[in-house]
């Protein structure tokens, strides 16, 4: 049996994970290289990046509660698209997440020598790779220790940089923002691409979903308060130092905001913004290692990876071993790699799958598999994610030739690596696929991907099985399909009924036959509109079965006007009496959901009718 990780992070934890990992050098470097292309209109381009990013957050917030699984964004992409597209998707993943974290490390270097100038370029070095070292430790330890270490760490930052934005608003000169566009309005487009890399953080906490507390409700509304948070604080922050800082400063200067505290505090202020920077990098790469190295779990679940990424470790309910390679390569990054270009790869490559992720939200939707069944569902479908896609190929393009080339050799690795390894091991398929058995033969259709939701549905929602479910899960489904009018007689449907269930119960046919005729002329068994029970008595002992009917075209029975779509037959005997009434209670209930009809109708195949069944919200006896 696979083991679960542990379901420790609450809304708190969310929202930490989500701030933390925005909250870095999109704050403390990059404004001051920002201004110096856009001038004052510089608080528009992060306002623009912040818009562009909402498309993604959307989609991972919908897919993370349909799929609260560890890996995120490269489980959802590899569900929807597939296998080579998820080989992609995750290999892309880990890379820009433990790229940029080992970024953040070395940054934790940048910011100490202001507060100790005699640091070398070796000795920052080995600052980030201690803290990759300490990060680790932690992370194995667990996923709880992790949250309250992120939650001590952002609370802290926004407290320092909400005293910033307060104290330094007073000494804001209006004139400096004149002329607020000096490089027109092309050029605040054209910064939004560069800044946009500030609020790639956001979506990362999707990548735990597997290890939030009721991810119904705390995915979604953490990110939705982290990005409010984060973007009202850039915006702040952002204006108050463009409004006390010389223009000439803030384009040449790499700590801006260190540079506009000390302005109005003195060297305090610079002390004080350092320690902020260093906080800030630090709950950036705490966050990366944690979901980096939920993504080389996940695929290793998926055998996309060696199986020795998804063990867990024996105490701690941990993927040590995922931490720990994560971790390696990072320091490796930190002690032998030029960031330069590979930092833009890694930007272009998030960029690349925000838009994948946007792609998923249309896929999973359009399947119309039903035991797809977010607990968000975004708004605006499907305009907000051809409006995302539109813009992040738009900013894909803008990154320039270099990191394009390295981005597209990348992902011929990683198809190398699909078709040498993971070829071979994997056989599943995607919802795609779904997508074209409605334009194509129902025999393209595969019905693990269903299953799966299901099963993440059952986990997601605590539903508990009972006997009722046991027996949906081993019971005939006869998708009806009648030719002449009189194939569309109730009576050729029971024939078709006591052949099957005369040979599961071991009762003459004919027998069976009689008893449903007789039942019929008793009293009809059409309940509602549209939907029949069948239900029998039969001789013997601990016999009970159900079988369920669907027929488009709808049964004709005798008496009753409108054709039904929906039968459950229901065969028992005398001494499971208090079951059959316990079986009839729980249709009634499935059959009340105001949903219940169209799903049952527009279902592809007998797997989802059986899912629409199991994943009904019902009273439960176990």
């Amino acid at each position: 049996m696979e083991k679960k990780l542990k379901k420790e992070l609450g809304l708190l934890d969310v929202f930490c994970i989500a701030s933390g990992a925005m909250i870095s050098s999109g704050l403390f470097i990059l404004p001051a290289l920002a201004f110096a292309k856009t001038g004052p209109a510089v608080v528009l381009s992060y306002l623009l990046a912040g818009l562009l990013v909402l498309p993604a957050m959307l989609a991972k917030a919908e897919l993370a509660t349909a799929m609260p699984k560890a890996g995120g964004t490269y489980f959802f992409i590899e569900r929807s698209m597939g296998t080579s597209m998820g080989t992609i998707g995750g290999l892309a993943s880990w890379f820009s997440l433990s790229l940029k974290s080992a970024f953040a490390l070395i940054g934790i270097g940048l910011f100490a020598t202001l507060i100790d100038p005699t640091i070398t370029q070796v000795q920052i070095k080995w600052i980030a790779v201690g803290c990759c070292i300490f990060f680790m430790l932690i992370n194995i330890i667990g996923v709880k220790h992790t949250g309250r270490f992120q939650i001590v760490l952002v609370l802290f930052l926004i407290g320092l940089l909400v005293f910033y934005v307060f104290r330094g608003f007073i000494n804001v000169q209006p004139q400096r923002f004149s002329p607020f566009m000096p490089f027109g309005l092309k050029s605040v487009f054209a910064t939004a691409g560069l800044v946009f890399v500030s609020f790639g953080g956001l979506t990362k906490v999707s990548s735990v979903a597997e290890e939030v507390k009721n991810p119904g409700k705390n995915i979604p509304l953490g990110m939705f308060l982290a990005f409010s948070v984060v973007m009202a604080l850039y915006a702040a922050v952002i204006f108050v130092t463009v409004g006390i800082l010389d223009g000439k400063d803030l384009a040449g200067s790499l700590t801006p905001i260190s540079l506009g505290a000390e302005s109005f505090l003195g060297r305090a202020g610079i002390v004080a913004m350092s320690f902020a920077a260093l906080l800030a990098f630090i709950s950036t790469a705490n966050a990366g290692i944690l979901t980096a190295s939920r993504n080389c779990m996940a695929m290793s679940r998926d055998y996309l990876l060696p199986k020795f990424f998804h063990t867990l470790d024996v105490k701690y309910k941990t993927p040590h071993f995922s931490i720990i390679f994560t971790g390696l390569f990072m320091i490796a990054v930190i002690l032998f790699l030029d960031l330069e270009s590979l930092i833009k790869t890694a930007s272009t490559l998030m960029i690349l799958l925000f838009l994948f992720v946007a792609l998923s939200v249309i896929i999973m939707r359009e399947s119309r598999i039903q035991s797809y069944r977010p607990q968000f569902k975004s708004p605006l479908y499907p305009w907000i994610y051809i409006i995302g896609i539109i813009g992040y190929i738009f900013l894909i393009f803008e990154m320039g030739r270099t990191p394009i080339l390295i981005t597209a050799i990348f992902i011929l690795a990683s198809l190398v690596w699909y078709f040498i390894y993971v070829r071979s091991r994997v056989n599943r398929r995607a919802a795609l696929v779904h997508i074209i058995e409605r334009l194509t033969a129902k025999e393209l259709l595969d019905a693990t991907l269903p299953d799966e939701l299901r099963e993440i549905i059952v986990e997601r929602d605590k539903i508990v099985e009972d006997r009722f479910d046991r027996l949906i899960k081993e019971c005939e489904i006869l998708d009806y399909e009648p030719v002449t009018e009189e194939e569309r007689k109730a009576e050729n449907v029971f024939k078709k009924t006591s052949l099957v269930l005369s040979s599961r119960l071991r009762i003459d046919e004919k027998a069976l036959f009689a008893l449903f005729l007789k039942r019929e002329r008793e009293s009809s068994t059409v309940i509602t509109p549209g939907l029949a029970i069948p239900h029998i008595i039969v001789k013997g002992s601990n016999k009970f079965d159900v079988m369920l009917i669907r027929c488009k075209k709808g049964i004709i029975f005798p008496g009753v006007k409108d054709p039904v779509h929906t039968i459950f037959i229901l065969v028992g005997s005398r001494d499971e009496r208090n079951f059959h009434l316990r079986a009839l209670a729980a249709i009634a209930q499935i059959a009340q959901d105001k949903a219940f009809n169209k799903n049952w109708l527009e279902a592809s195949n007998v797997e989802e009718l059986r899912n629409i069944i199991l994943l009904a919200e019902r009273k439960r006896h176990i």
